[in-house]
């Protein structure tokens, strides 16, 4: 059973039908929507700060999600994918975004909805990103326009998957 723990008197909220890996770590002043799923050492560590997370994101094997104490909570909207080891830290990110794996988000930035991050890519404090693009490097670039097709074959296609993977190991 994944580690959740009560903090400063927050205990955290799990939606309906999530998946927590049984290391998987979630603190504090969390709120997790409906459909989400948490993979094996991913920690999501609401102590400082509050974490809100909307309906069917995945948070993959050692994603750290966090904030700063006084100054940035972090919000994700819904059908987010937070790739393998990346770094979401007191920013918000809207409805459809791919965080590419070892990604780092940094404090006060805004990730409008429908982007990929690309792995690897830093994003920098205050940033604003763009709707429909795709971004990467160090720190993270609009590289271009994304298509429908995409889309639908990036940030469509891997929200839906970790929603029919997590089923798997709910049985």
């Amino acid at each position: 059973m994944a580690l959740i723990k009560t903090v400063r008197g927050f205990t955290p909220q799990i939606g309906n039908d999530c998946y927590l890996a049984e290391n998987a770590t979630i603190i504090g002043d969390t709120i997790m929507g409906d459909q989400c799923s948490v993979w094996f050492q991913a920690v999501i560590r609401g102590d400082v700060n509050s974490i809100r997370i909307g309906n069917r994101v995945n948070i993959q094997d050692g994603a750290i999600i966090h904030g700063t104490y006084e100054r940035a909570s972090t919000t994700i909207g819904n059908n987010v994918s937070i790739g393998h080891r990346a770094m979401v830290h007191g920013c918000t990110l809207h409805d459809n975004v791919l965080v590419g794996m070892g990604a780092i988000i940094m404090d006060n930035a805004v990730v409008q909805e429908n982007v990929l991050i690309a792995a690897g890519a830093v994003v920098l404090e205050n940033s604003v990103l763009e709707s429909g693009h795709i971004y990467a490097g160090v720190p993270a670039k609009k590289v271009k326009a994304m298509s429908k097709e995409q889309f639908k074959d990036t940030i469509e296609r891997i929200s839906n998957a970790y929603v029919m993977y997590s089923g798997w190991f709910k049985e």
